[in-house]
């Protein structure tokens, strides 16, 4: 098939009813009625050879032959969007941009001081957003332009995403200075035997904590979970409570809250903390300088 075949309007229908998959949000998102998304997806198939989307009580489901297409026309498509609508030049210095980060709270002990310590130097009148980096919410976030940048372990941000390591990360148990593991030491019996605080962090690739150490066969005497890391230096600094936490966190609360860690006894892998963004901002000029300026400053 040539391009000259095909009319381009019937990817972006194909493209959003991937990402919908119902007419009617599409036909909404789009501002055209849902008859003409249903033509357009019948002259689509016509052209492919295939049924491309099933409709089930779910919505309409991708072929596994729509599955193949999804991300080299996703790319194409963000591709052709940044192109169309690159501005020339970003001067950070007279700026008055603001940019939507999504990270987690961990991510914003660790990055956020020096990030903002570097833009007041360099780019005054920039301002920073921030919001919670849970996948699903995200990616259709980053896919509308709503988020520039999304940083950490985001393992399921594929498709339509471009992403560069800044480090790469492993975990460690963190307690307090005057905990008696501070004298003995952190062996598999002392991890054992300690009472732990868990910090489910849903929606984050932090889950893979609890699920390493159950691959292990270990069961943790767990004492109280919590849905994030923001209180934890908080609960360590006045308990016996040991936390199994990445390494980036631990440097950031050590000295605030009088805190020690010290290496895992169990093998819990490394996982790598990037800075990710949607193909359709690839080429602009704005968030090409944000996301260099995050990996100048933070990658190791």
């Amino acid at each position: 098939m040539e391009l000259q075949e095909i009319d381009l309007n019937l990817l972006v229908v194909f493209n959003e009813l991937l990402r919908q998959r119902r007419v009617s949000s599409v036909a909404a998102t789009l501002g055209i009625s849902q008859p003409a998304i249903s033509n357009a997806l019948n002259r689509l198939r016509k052209a492919l050879g295939d049924e491309l989307f099933l409709r089930t009580s779910k919505g309409m489901v991708p072929t596994p032959f729509a599955e193949t297409l999804a991300e080299p026309i996703g790319y194409a498509l963000g591709a052709i969007h940044s192109t169309l609508n690159v501005t020339s030049h970003f001067d950070p210095a007279s700026s008055t941009r603001a940019f939507s980060i999504a990270m987690t709270d961990i991510g914003e002990i660790y990055f956020l001081p020096a990030l903002m310590k570097r833009l007041a130097k360099i780019a005054p009148g920039v301002s920073i957003s921030t919001v919670r980096n849970q996948s699903d919410a995200l990616r259709e976030d980053m896919e509308r332009g709503n988020v520039d940048l999304a940083i950490g372990f985001l393992p399921d941000l594929k498709t339509g995403f471009f992403q560069r390591r800044l480090f790469r990360q492993k975990y460690v148990c963190l307690f307090r200075k005057a905990h008696p593991l501070a004298k003995t030491g952190m062996t598999m019996k002392a991890f054992l035997q300690s009472e732990h605080v868990s910090i489910v962090a849903e929606g984050t690739g932090h889950s893979m904590v609890d699920s390493a150490i159950q691959r292990a066969g270990i069961q943790r005497n767990v004492h109280l979970r919590v849905p994030h890391f923001v209180a934890v230096g908080h609960i360590l600094q006045t308990t016996d409570l040991v936390a199994v936490v990445p390494e980036a966190y631990a440097t950031r609360t050590l000295a605030p809250f009088d805190l020690v860690s010290a290496p895992c006894p169990i093998k819990i892998p490394d996982i790598a903390i990037n800075v990710l963004w949607h193909a359709r901002n690839h080429r602009e000029p704005g968030n090409q300088w944000i996301r260099q300026l995050v990996f100048d400053e933070f990658s190791i």
